[in-house]
């Protein structure tokens, strides 16, 4: 679905249509409910930011320009409860289990080779969440999202020179991580740095 597909749906919705947001709803909600997932690591609070954004967007469907692309709204949306949340629970770190499911291999390894792969997440998993929480949900949105700087910038409200300052500093800070691990050792360090 496009952009001007989006903005045909906005514009159902704004005549009343139920089916159109009922679309809409379905084409965002896995990727709004990734990004939730990712802040506040957390199922049940996740499908509450989801279903909070989804009701956020009905309840202001009449403010959205459909010439503009929906999704980094939506994600703005998703964030601002996600930090909420956050806030509430005095939770300060992103889980990154979608990174994990990256690493793992598309096809069969060997037993060594799978019990390294899930020494390897474990230890990836250790040094993201040792991060820095605004350097992580960057991580999150530019690697596992698909954002734009620009798009993360409108996403976290913040000037795009944050953003990349957040994305050069979280890798390097990801990278010495790894590198100083010693568990990581051989041919395992040199896929993270």
């Amino acid at each position: 679905m496009s952009a001007s597909e989006d903005a045909q749906l906005v514009a159902q919705i704004k005549a009343g249509d139920l089916k159109a947001f009922e679309a809409l709803y379905h084409k965002y909600k896995g990727p709004i409910f990734r990004t939730a997932l990712a802040i506040t690591r957390d199922q049940g609070a996740a499908e509450d930011v989801l279903q909070d954004c989804f009701l956020r967007v009905y309840l202001h469907i009449h403010k959205v320009d459909g010439s503009v692309p929906l999704s980094p709204w939506l994600h703005r949306i998703a964030v601002n409860l996600s930090y909420n949340w956050a806030a509430k629970q005095r939770l300060r770190w992103i889980p990154l289990e979608e990174v994990m499911d990256r690493l793992r291999a598309s096809s069969p390894l060997s037993p060594e080779r799978t019990a390294e792969r899930v020494e390897l997440q474990q230890i990836v998993q250790e040094a993201i969440n040792s991060l820095d929480f605004k350097q992580r949900v960057v991580l999150i949105l530019f690697y596992l999202q698909g954002f734009s700087l620009a798009e993360i910038a409108y996403i976290l409200d913040c000037p795009v020179g944050t953003v990349k300052s957040r994305l050069h500093y979280g890798r390097e800070n990801l990278r010495r991580k790894l590198q100083r691990d010693e568990r990581l050792s051989g041919e395992l360090a040199y896929e993270f740095t």
